[in-house]
Order: C-alpha cells, then structure tokens, then sequence
C-alpha cells in the first residue's frame, strides 16, 4: 500500500516514529518456480509500508529482513506495544531511512512464520499444513517474489534495497538478479558466503531441533506440541555468536544470580538466566520447520558457486549497475569484517562504485540492530544520497495493489 497507516496523532504518541501500523497481505496466482526444482501454484506475502510513494514512483526503499526477522520492521502494531519493529531505531520520520523522503517496503518471506506461505500455512494439494513438507527456498527465491511484490504496486526500479545480515545477501542477490531495478544498495554485516564454521553453528541449531522427541519429524502441530526444547537451543547457540565476548562479559561478567554457588546444574550465572530467558521466548514465538528453512537458506547462498575460483564473486557481481555501501562491525565475529572487505574487494574489481566502513562496535552481530552515532550518521548520509529530489507524492488511489 502506498500509504503509511499512521495518523498525526498516533505520530504525536509515539515521537520519532512511524506510529501505527497494519500488515498488508498480497496474494500470487501465479505459479513460483523454486530453486529446488518445486514449484509454489499460488502464495502470500504480508508486508508493511512507510512513508508515501511519490508521483514517479522513485522513492522507494526495500528492507529484507535477517533470519529470524520479518515484515514489522518499524512503528507499533498497538498503542500499548511495549517494544517497535526491529529496526525502528533506522526507519522513520528524520531517521536514516527518512520516511519524509521514502517509500519503505519490509515483507516477511516465503517460509517464513508470521503470515506470508510457509509451514504453518495448508498446502492445498493435501489439505493438511505444508508442515517438513514445504519446499527448500533460497534467497534467490525470495528475490524472485520479492519483484513481484514490486510490481504489485507499481514499482519498476526501487531506490534502494537494504539490509543486515541474511537481508545483506538478498540485496546482494538483488543487484545480481534484477540490477535493473535496483539505483543503491546497502548490505550490512553481512557476507557473500557463510564460513564453514557458521555453517557448523547452523546444523548444530538443526539437530538440537530435529532430535527433540517433540519434533514429531517436522509434523508436531499435528501432535499438538511444539519442539520447544530444541527450539530453546538453537536460539541458545545462535545468540552467543551475534554477540561479542566482551558485550557478553561487560553484560554479566561471572555475576551469580544470587550470593552462594548451589553446585547443582540449575540457574547460577546471569548469563545463563538471560540466555534461558531468549531461548523460552524464542520457542514460543516462532515456527521450529521455518527456522530449519531459514538457516538453509543461509548455507546455501553463494553466487560464486557458479563461477570459475579465480575472481569468481567479482564474476558473479559483474551484472551489477548500482552504487553500493557496505558496513561491518568490528567485533562481529559471525560475519567478521575480513568477509566485508572480501565483498568490497570482489566490487572493486568488478568496477563497481562502493563505499565502506567498518563500525567500532561491541555489540557483536547484533550492532546492525541497535543505535550507534557513526553507524547513524554513515548510512543516513548514504540515503541521502540516493534520495530523490522531487517531492510530489502519488494519487493514493493510483497506487493501491
């Protein structure tokens, strides 16, 4: 939709924010062919939008989002929210992503679990839900509906498309696929491939699910359970390496939760109640078959693969038109900035226009998230950049889907 759902006094509650907002749901007839070699006959995808397409459509933003994210990615579903969406800190009104200037996008992706097609969703082939059976998707994959979601609302060419983490790789999936239809790119803390170590942490995260007796062998909503034990660890293992050692140690220390060791194996530490505390939350707020395809997807991303060794992501990058930004962390030990640098170097040499900064952070992975005045000022001053010089918005009527 080409209108935010914020009124001015919901913006007047909620400063420095989009203010209320209220997902949007496309629906495709048309046939997706997947990657795998499966094809999805029909599909949702539940989006949100900020700010106001302007006249000649140039104004618009694409957020993708990161593993576990998904389309609420700013302003507040209800006055009484206690938190906003998970990058409200970039998104709004005067931010960087200034939604006085743009048009921004944020869906949730196939597969995933807060609307859009996935495993909790019926397979209408079977009537039951798609459950294990819903197909592999890739990033490619997305990017593919993702256009399609452009074109729904009448968007030939975005802005920009921007994202951290896995939402890096889809921009850089983007500027592969559809270079076209991208002006800027943003890709933040994030790599052209995964290491074999974090493809390691991710099996690990899989089996801690797959061999909950729970898990049922994907089919646990049809047993009326949920793998929440192994859920709890996966998320458990995963959010030790989005955070850095000394984020964790300036966090807790070796701080006991109370004043006596009890030399057993129940809570001691504070590190272990705040880490117990993600997983239990985690395991009650997503799907365990969505978590499985997510960090699939991960692993399998890599558009080098199809190239010869020598120069093969320059290759690969070698169809790409836009100008691109790209930002590290310096104690993101996930995505470390030595696989930024190997990213900057591969555009380089593809002749590609690119801006870089590595970002003195101790927040690990996770500082792509959260507010810091260099980070701020880096990528606001990117965006505008690439922001359109004309004013005029649309005819909402114009722009419906």
């Amino acid at each position: 939709m080409p209108d935010s759902h914020s009124a001015d006094t919901e913006s007047q509650l909620l400063p420095d924010s989009v203010g209320l907002v209220t997902p949007e749901v496309a629906h495709f007839d048309t046939p997706l062919a997947l990657a795998c070699g499966k094809t999805l006959a029909a599909y949702d995808l539940v989006y949100e939008t900020y700010g106001t397409l302007n006249a000649e459509r140039t104004n618009a933003v694409l957020v993708c989002h990161a593993l576990s994210g998904h389309h609420h990615a700013a302003g507040y579903h209800h006055p009484d929210d206690r938190k906003p969406g998970w990058w409200d800190a970039y998104i709004g009104p005067g931010k960087s992503v200034d939604t006085n200037r743009f048009f921004v996008i944020s869906l949730n992706n196939l597969g995933g679990c807060h609307g859009s097609t996935g495993p909790l969703s019926h397979n209408p082939d079977t009537g039951r839900l798609w459950g294990p059976e819903f197909p592999m998707v890739t990033v490619s994959d997305w990017v593919h509906s993702q256009a399609r979601l452009a074109d729904r609302l009448g968007i030939e060419r975005f802005a920009a498309v921007i994202g951290g983490s896995l939402g890096g790789m889809q921009v850089l999936q983007w500027s592969i696929d559809y270079p076209e239809r991208i002006a800027s790119a943003a890709v933040i803390a994030a790599t052209p491939r995964l290491s074999a170590q974090n493809i390691a942490f991710n099996e690990v995260a899989r089996q801690a699910i797959r061999s909950d007796p729970d898990f049922h062998d994907g089919w646990y909503a049809e047993h009326d359970t949920m793998p929440k034990r192994g859920l709890k660890l996966a998320r458990m293992v995963g959010h030790i390496t989005y955070l850095s050692a000394d984020a964790m140690g300036s966090k807790f220390g070796r701080d006991l939760r109370s004043d006596d060791l009890h030399f057993g194996f129940g809570v001691e530490f504070q590190v272990e109640s705040y880490l117990r505390y993600q997983g239990d939350t985690f395991s009650t707020t997503f799907d365990a078959n969505t978590y499985l395809l997510m960090t699939k997807a991960l692993d399998y991303f890599d558009p080098a693969a199809e190239h010869d060794a020598e120069l093969a992501l320059a290759r690969a990058l070698a169809p790409a038109q836009c100008p691109f930004l790209v930002l590290s962390f310096s104690s993101d030990w996930r995505f470390p900035p030595s696989r930024s640098r190997e990213l900057v170097d591969a555009l380089i040499h593809a002749g590609k226009p690119v801006s870089y900064a590595n970002i003195d952070s101790p927040y690990g992975h996770d500082a792509f998230l959260l507010p810091e005045p260099r980070y701020e000022a880096i990528f606001s001053a990117f965006m505008q950049r690439v922001a359109p010089t004309s004013d005029t918005q649309a005819d909402p009527e114009e722009s419906q889907p």
